[in-house]
């Protein structure tokens, strides 16, 4: 078998990253490969009906020229018999030699000789059919009473010339006609082929990049040393200020190391989760924060029970959450809230974190977080996941809003590809 049988199958439609074409009626046995079963049938059968048509035209023409629709029907049929062996001939041929499973460079060699022998076939055919059509055309005529036709008196160098042009014509006509197009497509199939399985190859390998850089990226966020640290300072300044308040920070972090580390012998946890998971996350980083920042800090998380339960991608979510915090809610004065929903919209699962800080400032929208936020989304989702980011009316405030298809939510694509 060839090197790409393991692959491809001759019975089957090409896969979406090669096929070109067969999306009307006419080429719809373009979604096969060249020269496969499928494809000769398909092919077949259109130029079937195109050389009907002209069959029909020829013996109504044949007909009305002698005036015997026998003989028309005749010149009919025998146009029908030599212009469909023209079109089929080399084709059939290469359909043949393609299914021998010979080696890669064997096929090439032969489906080529196939197609040359299909133009040899057609030459012969045109002859053949023309040959009669003219034979009987002229004999209706002397029958008829009518004068012979004879050739014209034709210069010899321009009769060279004319027949110089007439060979490359009936060449051209006889390749793209007899399977010419056919082969090129042929050819050019192969190459859709192997650049098709080089591309799958360094997707593959891409999306395992991907995977190990999520990885590290969870394992990173989920025990991030700065945060840390800088809570456990905090508990440290209160343990002899105020010893209950630096007790609930203690509890509060526990709580959201105990949310945010998964289980780290098993693999897929760092990559699959729920919305309900992720949203307790939100929730204990946010009280760990309320308790951080002196209780100037109200938030709120809210889903319906049911939407809890859908897989939801990890860091999405808490990412938007710390965004609040950092750039809304700890550079103002005073008293602050961070809302997270998640909702319903039609037929979309709509996630949004506001707050009513700052306000959105210059450059803010295209750091880090946010841009790894849009490449999780287009990596998972494709084009069918939004994200936006807007201030609220007044200056203060922003929100973050992610909308995914109710349907995908359950899974990204990488799920779906495997």
């Amino acid at each position: 078998m060839n090197d790409l049988s393991e692959t491809y199958s001759l019975s089957r439609p090409l896969p979406a990253e090669v096929l070109v074409g067969g999306n009307t009626v006419w080429s719809r046995y373009h979604r096969y490969p060249v020269f496969s079963g499928p494809w000769l049938r398909g092919r077949s059968l259109l130029f079937g009906i195109i050389i009907a048509a002209f069959s029909l035209v020829v013996c109504f023409g044949t007909a009305v020229t002698v005036r015997d629709w026998g003989i028309g029907a005749l010149a009919g049929m025998h146009m029908f018999v030599a212009f469909f062996l023209m079109a089929t001939t080399g084709p059939a041929l290469a359909t043949f030699t393609r299914h021998r499973g010979w080696p890669l460079r064997r096929e090439r060699v032969f489906v080529v000789l196939a197609v040359l022998a299909g133009m040899v076939a057609s030459y012969f055919a045109d002859q053949w059919a023309s040959g009669y059509v003219e034979g009987e055309v002229r004999q209706a005529m002397v029958e008829a009473g009518a004068a012979t036709l004879k050739d014209p008196e034709i210069d010899p160098g321009f009769k060279t010339i004319a027949l110089v042009v007439n060979v490359l014509v009936l060449a051209v006509i006889y390749g793209l006609f007899g399977g010419g197009l056919a082969l090129r497509a042929y050819f050019s199939e192969r190459r859709r082929w192997a650049t098709d399985r080089r591309s799958r190859q360094l997707v593959a390998l891409r999306a395992q990049k991907q995977q190990a850089d999520l990885r590290l990226g969870l394992l990173q966020a989920q025990v991030e040393p700065h945060f840390l640290f800088n809570t456990l300072a905090s508990v440290r300044a209160l343990v002899r200020q105020d010893p209950a308040q630096a007790e609930a920070t203690l509890d509060a972090l526990v709580a959201h190391l105990r949310a945010t580390i998964p289980k780290l012998r098993d693999g897929e946890s760092l990559l699959h989760s729920t919305l309900g998971q992720q949203l307790d996350i939100c929730a204990s980083y946010l009280e760990l924060m309320r308790l951080r920042m002196g209780g100037r800090l109200a938030y709120a998380v809210e889903a319906e029970p049911a939407l809890r339960l859908r897989p939801f991608p990890p860091l999405l979510l808490i990412t938007l959450v710390e965004n609040a915090i950092k750039h809304g809610i700890e550079p103002q004065p005073g008293p602050g809230r961070v809302e997270v929903r998640a909702s319903l919209r039609g037929e979309r699962l709509v996630l949004s974190v506001v707050d009513d800080g700052a306000g959105l400032k210059p450059g803010l929208g295209s750091g880090v977080g946010l841009s790894n936020v849009r490449e999780q989304l287009a990596t998972r989702f494709g084009g069918d996941a939004t994200f936006s980011l807007r201030g609220l009316a007044g200056g203060r405030g922003a929100v973050a809003e992610i909308t995914l298809p109710l349907a995908d939510a359950a899974a990204t694509k990488e799920g779906t590809s495997a």
